[in-house]
C-alpha cells in the first residue's frame, strides 16, 4: 500500500521530512480557521469571541464545573475568565451557584438560553467535522484523533480523558 507521501504503508510516517511536517502545521492552522469560522460568525453579532465559545462549550460538557476547573481547562488568567463569565452571566447564558460543601466555590451551569446558543455553535462545528470525517473515512478519523491526543500536554490529556468518557 502506498501512502499519500509516496511511501509504503505506515513506515513512511516514521521518517517525516521537515517539509512534510511544515505542511501538516500549515494544514492545522488553516483547518483551525475553518473550524472556528462558523461559530465566529454566530458570535460576531453578540459581541462575544472564542473565549466565550470555549467557556460555553466546557460548561456544557461539565455542568456544575467550578471556576477553578474551567481556569485549568482553558489555560487563561483568572481576570480574563472573570470578564468572560461576567458577560455570560449578565446576559443570562450562564448561572453561577455557590458550592454546597465549600461556599468559596462557584459552580457553573448553562441556562436554557445558554444551552440554545451552545447547541447552535456546536451544530455548526459538528456539521463541518461530520463532512470532513465522511470525506476522510474511518481509518483517517481514528488516526487523526490519535495524532491530536499525542500532541496534548499531559495535563490536557487528563482533562480530555474525563470529558471523552462523558455522554451529554
Amino acid at each position: 500500500m502506498v501512502d499519500s507521501q509516496g511511501g509504503q504503508g505506515g513506515q513512511a510516517l516514521l521518517f517525516l521530512t521537515d517539509d512534510q511536517l511544515r505542511k501538516g502545521i500549515e494544514a492545522m492552522f488553516f483547518a483551525y480557521r475553518g473550524f472556528t469560522a462558523d461559530p465566529d460568525r454566530i458570535l460576531e453579532g453578540m459581541a462575544y469571541g472564542r473565549a466565550h465559545h470555549r467557556a460555553i462549550h466546557f460548561i456544557n460538557r461539565s455542568p456544575g464545573t467550578t471556576v477553578n476547573n474551567l481556569l485549568s481547562i482553558l489555560g487563561v488568567t483568572k481576570q480574563s475568565l472573570n470578564r468572560v463569565l461576567r458577560s455570560l452571566i449578565e446576559d443570562g447564558l450562564v448561572e453561577s451557584r455557590v458550592g454546597k460543601k465549600d461556599k468559596r466555590e462557584r459552580h457553573l451551569f448553562l441556562t436554557e438560553k445558554g444551552a440554545l446558543l451552545e447547541r447552535e455553535l456546536s451544530d455548526a462545528q459538528r456539521e463541518r467535522m461530520r463532512a470532513a470525517y465522511r470525506a476522510a473515512g474511518p481509518d483517517a478519523v481514528a488516526g487523526f484523533r490519535q495524532v491530536l491526543e499525542a500532541m496534548m500536554d499531559e495535563d490536557m490529556r487528563r482533562h480530555y480523558a474525563t470529558l471523552k468518557d462523558r455522554q451529554v
